[in-house]
């Protein structure tokens, strides 16, 4: 089944002390995205990875930013990740694997995938306490981290080289969208198949 023609959609909402967030996906999209988290920084990024990944995504999150953000940026990855799980269902048919090499200016990513069900994140990522005005890098491992979890994706990321930070942070998340859309594309040559030997993901 080609992109665009199945209906892998999902919509999520958590609500907690820290953070109120709603996530709607559908992963076979054209890369629309409608972002509110009360960080503009991290509004963009997501923006990019809907846009990259030809996702269709809309974030709608109200957290205690004005305490940090970090709360809002991981419980973001965490909704994204649930919502990219549910969406996927039982993933016959899905390629499973998926990885992505992406230059941005100076800076340039490789990050590899596998939605398999056992959650790992790899992170490799020099000067992660890098400002992008008063966005933290750190909380893009954060992110990652949070997703990993929640898809139940094994992750690996690899900042190459980079030096300044909004470029870094970037080409991670275009990167990482497009070895996510990679690893849920769906293959026509295993259309009714699940890609384990195990019988189960």
């Amino acid at each position: 089944m080609a992109k665009g023609t199945s209906k892998r959609v999902a919509t999520v909402s958590r609500k907690t002390a820290e953070t109120d967030i709603t996530i709607t996906l559908a992963i076979d999209g054209t890369g629309v995205s409608k972002i509110a988290t009360g960080v503009a920084f991290f509004d963009h990024m997501l923006t990019l990875f809907a846009k990259h990944g030809l996702f269709d995504l809309t974030v709608k999150a109200k957290g205690d930013v004005d305490v940090d953000y970090h709360h809002t940026v991981e419980d973001v990855g965490l909704v994204l990740g649930q919502a990219f799980k549910k969406a996927l269902g039982e993933k016959v048919g899905i390629r499973r694997y998926g990885f992505f090499v992406l230059p941005m200016d100076e800076s340039l990513a490789r990050i590899a995938v596998d939605v398999g069900g056992r959650p790992m994140l790899v992170y490799n990522v020099e000067g992660q306490s890098m400002f992008v005005r008063d966005f933290n890098l750190v909380l893009v491992k954060e992110f990652c981290r949070a997703f990993s979890n929640a898809l139940g994706a094994n992750i690996h990321v690899q900042l190459v080289y980079g030096e300044e930070p909004h470029h870094i942070a970037e080409a991670i998340f275009k990167c990482l969208a497009r070895a996510v859309d990679a690893a849920t594309q769906l293959e026509p040559r295993a259309a009714n198949l699940l890609p384990s030997t195990k019988g189960s993901l």
